[in-house]
């Protein structure tokens, strides 16, 4: 089947159709060309570094360096979910990437071992593009997870402190809290499953089919994809708040302040 590429003066052509969303909001006053061309300049320039950056680590195919990279990766996810969500950094940030790299990393080794059969499970060509798709939908589970699991006990102290006052245990008064956040964070990968292949063509199963391959064997590892990722962010939203859990309350169960960016002020 033969495989068309994309020059860079269709490129052009394409970042052309960009002309509808700065004409729409030019007229309807939305201010968000700038957002927006700031947007495309940075997914162009990171797109391009990350493209040439894959080639040499394709090429080069080093084990030890494959694994340096997803150390960086694993690094740059923790950083990003605990910035977003508002809390320090410095006290959160052992147990997310412990969160992280459990969540992840042992559900990509057994991907890679007992579902795409590879002989060298650190195969660059299958470790990173797999692995980030694992780690940025967890990464988006996380942020959900921990924002809602800390804004709800903040919010709603005085009712938490009455729960511990009545004989709770840390964990008793902390589960129905934590329970609402996981299912908050899991609830758009479930639908996101529900509705894979009738509703959307995922971007890995279109590019497959795209570059050659056949509809068949692109649903094969869409489906095994959309497993891999679910687990993974179910292991990494729960691990994550059950560690963090560890620094940020006290031997008494109550919340310490100085886990929020603010207090610190």
């Amino acid at each position: 089947m033969e495989i068309y590429d994309i020059s860079y003066l269709s490129l052009v052509a394409c970042f052309l159709l960009l002309v509808i969303p700065v004409f729409v909001s030019q007229y309807l006053k939305l201010g968000i060309i700038q957002d927006t061309v700031v947007s495309v300049s940075r997914m162009v320039v990171q797109l391009a570094f990350v493209g040439v950056f894959l080639t040499v680590l394709f090429d080069l195919n080093n084990s030890i360096v494959n694994l340096l990279w997803l150390l960086v990766m694993l690094i740059m996810a923790t950083h990003t979910t605990i910035s977003d969500v508002g809390l320090d950094l410095k006290k959160l940030l052992v147990p997310t990437i412990f969160s992280f790299i459990i969540g992840n990393f042992l559900v990509l080794l057994y991907f890679n071992m007992f579902v795409v059969n590879l002989e060298n499970l650190f195969d660059a060509r299958f470790l990173i593009p797999i692995f980030g798709m694992f780690l940025g939908n967890s990464l988006r589970g996380n942020i959900i997870s921990i924002s809602s699991f800390y804004d709800a006990i903040k919010r709603n102290e005085n009712r938490y402190l009455y729960s511990l006052s009545l004989g709770a245990k840390k964990h008793e008064a902390i589960l129905p809290y934590a329970r609402k956040s996981l299912d908050l964070a899991l609830k758009p990968s479930i639908a996101n499953m529900s509705t894979i292949g009738i509703v959307a063509l995922p971007g890995m199963m279109t590019g497959q089919i795209i570059a050659g391959s056949s509809p068949i064997l692109a649903i094969k590892y869409q489906m095994a994809i959309m497993v891999g990722i679910y687990v993974s962010t179910v292991m990494t939203v729960a691990i994550g708040i059950f560690m963090t859990i560890r620094s940020s309350f006290d031997e008494y169960g109550i919340l310490k302040q100085d886990v929020f960016k603010s207090t610190n002020a």
